[in-house]
């Protein structure tokens, strides 16, 4: 678990991780509104030296970002239970690192591997659980401590 008292801090973190990833790992995003996701990936497109600004991908559903690795960012709250109306697997194959916001909306459509991120409220600041799904992200878990 890691607390977070500030948004410096929540990107930060997101950093530390950004730069532990590798091409065709998969992170989802799980919390309540304003809990921080867009911030947190803001972290992980720096950690993966991506120079553009990181807008929310809510309207878009997919932003794409180029770095020392491809970002693609998902929100997939609009597509419900429609995750074949877009082509997950363009970006889960991919050569980059995916991000899915609402994950947990997909998390049956996704590979075995993945790490999930769970965002919550805590007082003025923010909690993270951080679960690996599979070896591949249980060691980057060990690197990040």
């Amino acid at each position: 678990m890691y607390k977070v008292t500030n948004e410096a801090e929540l990107i930060a973190l997101g950093e530390k991780v950004g730069r532990l990833l590798e091409a065709s790992d998969i992170l989802i995003l799980t919390g309540d509104l304003g809990t921080g996701k867009t911030t947190f990936t803001k972290g992980l497109a720096k950690g993966l030296d991506v120079e553009q600004m990181i807008k929310s991908p809510t309207y878009t559903i997919v932003r794409e970002y180029e770095g020392r690795l491809p970002l693609y960012h998902l929100d997939v709250y609009r597509i419900g239970d429609d995750p074949d109306s877009i082509d997950l697997d363009t970006f889960l194959f991919g050569d980059g690192v995916t991000v899915i916001e609402w994950g947990e909306m997909v998390e049956d459509h996704l590979p075995d591997g993945y790490l999930k991120v769970e965002l919550s409220l805590d007082g003025q600041g923010r909690q993270l659980k951080m679960t690996g799904n599979g070896t591949r992200y249980e060691k980057l878990l060990n690197e990040l401590k």
